[in-house]
């Protein structure tokens, strides 16, 4: 088992990594949509484009575009690299879990291939951080729940 504080560290790391080396910042080659988040408490923005497959029903790619803290930043890269094939029902499944996890009403999964990503969020405790943690989440659901 890994010691919390190890833990934190390895977790802070991938932040920045992510923050620093984001894998998923541009805009698709398709935009299906299109949505524009902000966090008014310290002036996070993302934009993030979604692409949508040929069936019409799953999320081919999603990119982000923006400026905001390493948490902010990092969680859209993330939230993009566990979202990217889902079908359109299972990342508003996601989302809400991820949403739920941040809160603390529900656990970060230890052994989930795409969710354990997510698990380095668990070191975002402070309520004005969480905010910033879950914007591209909340920014998603807008776009995806707008489409329907």
């Amino acid at each position: 088992m890994i010691a919390l504080d190890n833990r934190c560290d390895l977790s802070q790391r991938v932040i920045l990594d992510h923050y620093k080396k984001p894998r998923h910042r541009g805009r698709t080659n398709l935009v299906h949509l299109e949505q524009r988040g902000r966090t008014p408490y310290c002036g996070d923005t993302i934009d993030l484009t979604v692409q949508i497959g040929q069936t019409g029903d799953t999320i081919e790619d999603i990119q982000f575009e923006g400026e905001g803290c390493s948490i902010a930043m990092a969680s859209a890269d993330l939230m993009a690299d566990v979202l990217r094939g889902q079908s359109i029902a299972e990342a508003l499944e996601t989302v809400d879990r991820f949403l739920a996890m941040m809160q603390g009403q529900a656990e970060f999964p230890q052994k989930s291939k795409n969710l354990s990503k997510l698990n380095v969020m668990q070191v975002v405790s402070h309520p004005l951080r969480l905010k910033c943690a879950k914007l591209a989440w909340y920014t998603l659901k807008a776009a995806l729940e707008s489409s329907k």
